[in-house]
């Protein structure tokens, strides 16, 4: 089961990650790191990715995460966990006409690699400790 978890949780940050690449009008930032890395084919369906891939990956990592706490039941993990999807579902929907919400956008998705991170580097024990 916890396998199962981690991958959908991987699953969800590297394909916002991916998705958000595509939109180089909307984000610059990652759409120069795409075409630095010869994604530069994936702004053809920028439409696609804003519209559909890049919220269905972020609800993705939202649900491992809200799973993964039903497994570990680890507050903190499950906070720092959800903050970036969040974040990034925030900026697509309600906060996408403000300028200051690409900022939002990519701190969510550094709070979702970081996330990723954490839980490669310290996989969550069955309880954490700190629910005690």
């Amino acid at each position: 089961m916890q396998w199962l978890i981690r991958l959908f949780s991987k699953t969800g940050v590297i394909g916002t990650v991916v998705t958000a690449m595509g939109c180089a009008a909307c984000f610059p930032a990652l759409g120069s790191l795409a075409a630095a890395l010869g994604l530069g084919f994936l702004a053809q369906f920028e439409g696609l990715y804003i519209n559909s891939l890049l919220p269905l990956f972020a609800c993705i990592a939202l649900i491992a995460t809200v799973v993964a706490y039903l497994h570990h039941r680890c507050v903190n993990r499950l906070l720092f966990g959800i903050t970036g999807p969040i974040m990034v579902l925030l900026t697509l929907y309600p906060l996408w006409q403000y300028g200051w919400s690409t900022y939002l956008f990519y701190a969510g998705l550094i709070i979702m690699m970081l996330a990723a991170l954490w839980d490669i580097i310290a996989p969550a024990e069955k309880y954490c400790a700190t629910s005690h």
